[in-house]
């Protein structure tokens, strides 16, 4: 009586785990990228994308997780190919008064998000759509600019 209850919590535990782990990083660049990298800013950082080439109808940029943290891509409205992540560091002039209402232009730091994968500081993980599916991508090499 045991041995079926037992076998049948182990099929039913490795079909539970093997639902939730399809994660896994792209070998392939879902686009072209030219040297990404970073800028701190009066409130933060800034992580830059800039993309040589890419299929706009197959791939959408969404996201990135980088330090921690994680933060929609927006397209420069300026530069063309060039994706935007900026990352609230809680940095710059706080205006600190007796009525709380005096305060509300403070902008919080953004709360840290574990990212879906291991990453070095000089890493970051890209999240985009390729046909409807949510895929990942490393990139690495990521250096800071003034």
């Amino acid at each position: 009586m045991k041995a079926p209850f037992f076998l049948f919590s182990i099929v039913l535990l490795s079909v539970l785990s093997s639902c939730g782990s399809n994660k896994e990083l792209q070998e392939r660049a879902p686009a072209q990228f030219n040297e990404v990298y970073y800028s701190e800013t009066e409130d933060g950082l800034d992580l830059y994308i800039p993309v040589a080439v890419i299929q706009e109808n197959r791939v959408q940029l969404e996201s990135v997780y980088f330090r921690g943290m994680h933060s929609p891509l927006q397209l420069d409205a300026e530069k063309p190919n060039l994706y935007v992540a900026s990352f609230a560091l809680g940095k710059g002039d706080k205006i600190m008064h007796e009525d709380p209402k005096e305060e509300y232009g403070n902008k919080a730091p953004q709360a840290p998000e574990k990212s879906p994968f291991e990453i070095k500081e000089d890493e970051a993980i890209l999240v985009f759509k390729q046909t409807d599916k949510t895929k990942y991508y490393k990139l690495t090499g990521i250096e800071q600019r003034n």
